[in-house]
């Protein structure tokens, strides 16, 4: 699987103040018109990508898709934060708190994707989260997660006439309702 991470050189970016992390959550689509804009306006965004390949007709297309749909990270200071919420990509721009956590955690990600590792944004579904189950033989059955396994099994509990059925079914057919 191959990846491409769109991180502007951070020494395009105005020195004249500190630059803090931000979170820029997108209009839907709109998370590489934002990069292309950081470009112009000469600030810092890093939208980690992962490589997707379909096959159209024949034709075999690989397209870059965000590995965090709607969201931009952003290095800013005080006159860029101003230009990038101006260029109404930005629906809501989040601040990091911690921006040393943020730092790190963002840096182990690039670096798993620059490994060529098969990443994958999995849900937070963990114990008593309550899911439904969107395909499969039990499509539309709603149950109660048990316990997780690794990143794909999960036991759920499903409740029928007042018992309860444990099942092990893969995360990635849940949805947290």
């Amino acid at each position: 699987m191959e990846q491409l991470t769109e991180v502007t050189d951070d020494a395009q970016a105005p020195q004249d103040a500190e630059l803090d992390w931000y979170v820029a959550h997108v209009r839907p689509r709109c998370e590489k018109k934002l990069v292309e804009h950081g470009k112009i306006y000469n600030f810092s965004t890093t939208l980690p990508t992962y490589s997707s390949t379909k096959k159209y007709r024949g034709k075999v297309v690989t397209f870059q898709k965000p590995l965090f749909p709607g969201y931009v990270f952003l290095q800013l200071n005080r006159k860029t934060r101003e230009v990038a919420i101006q260029s109404n990509y930005v629906a809501n721009m989040l601040e990091v708190h911690n921006q040393e956590e943020f730092k790190e955690q963002l840096s182990d990600i690039l670096f798993a994707l620059d490994q060529n590792l098969d990443i994958r944004v999995e849900p937070m579904i963990g114990k008593g989260n309550r899911v439904m189950i969107k395909s499969g033989s039990l499509q539309g059955q709603e149950g109660w997660v048990e316990d997780r396994f690794g990143m794909t099994t999960v036991l759920l509990r499903l409740d029928f006439i007042g018992q309860a059925a444990a099942i092990k079914v893969d995360a990635s057919i849940l949805e947290l309702i």
